[in-house]
């Protein structure tokens, strides 16, 4: 295991909190040297987008010493950024969030002392992005419907994909809305069109806050 998959390991159990949570923040401490930027995003799905859209630019993210970690929700946001912030760690943060949870993001930034007042463009200047509504959503009307179902024709899932738009709950929606609902069916497949799609994507036609975010970092 290396040292920043040890460091993301520990700043999980240290905003957790509990009875590892001194022997995490020693730990987090320990490993922070090796650490330039902490990159929070709500999800696994996130952070791989944002790590294979770094490889397509001939970047490796982990060996610059960017940590992009998982909150496993937006509201965990607070405690993250207890540890990682000002009264923490202290090192450069970032991050990306959907449009329905950047309040949380805003709200805490705000109580940690990372801004006042902050408005999109406030946020965007911290380094923080906000999806609309979410990744998929972005990718999805980057790549366009047609093109995600290549990638998930070329992934072997279109029966299933079929068989999911013939449930009488999808029928009638739009194809955008049936292809985002069916990346969140099962665990791991937000995960896996993530690095697909981003795959795919026309380099000119990434969606602007993954783009900004990594331009960012």
């Amino acid at each position: 295991m290396d040292e920043l998959t040890r460091f993301r390991l520990a700043l999980v159990a240290w905003a957790a909190g509990g009875a590892r949570a001194d022997a995490a923040a020693a730990a987090a401490r320990e490993l922070a040297g090796g650490v330039r930027t902490i990159v929070l995003v709500e999800g696994s799905s996130d952070q791989v987008a944002l790590e294979a859209l770094a490889r397509r630019h001939g970047r490796d993210l982990g060996a610059e010493g960017v940590a992009v970690v998982p909150l496993g929700g937006a509201t965990n946001i607070g405690r993250f950024l207890d540890v990682c912030g000002p009264s923490g760690l202290g090192l450069p943060l970032a991050g990306l969030c959907d449009i329905g949870e950047e309040r949380h993001f805003r709200r805490h930034l705000e109580r940690v002392g990372l801004g006042s007042g902050l408005t999109y463009a406030g946020l965007e200047t911290l380094g923080f992005h906000v999806c609309v509504a979410d990744l998929e959503d972005e990718l999805i009307r980057a790549l366009g419907a047609e093109g995600v179902q290549q990638v998930i024709e070329a992934q072997g899932e279109m029966r299933p994909f079929r068989t999911f738009q013939g449930q009488p709950a999808q029928r009638e929606r739009p194809v955008e809305h049936q292809l985002r609902r069916f990346m969140g069916t099962h665990s791991g497949r937000k995960a896996l069109y993530a690095q697909a799609l981003v795959a795919h994507l026309d380099i000119e036609r990434v969606p602007r806050p993954l783009a900004r975010l990594l331009t960012h970092v």
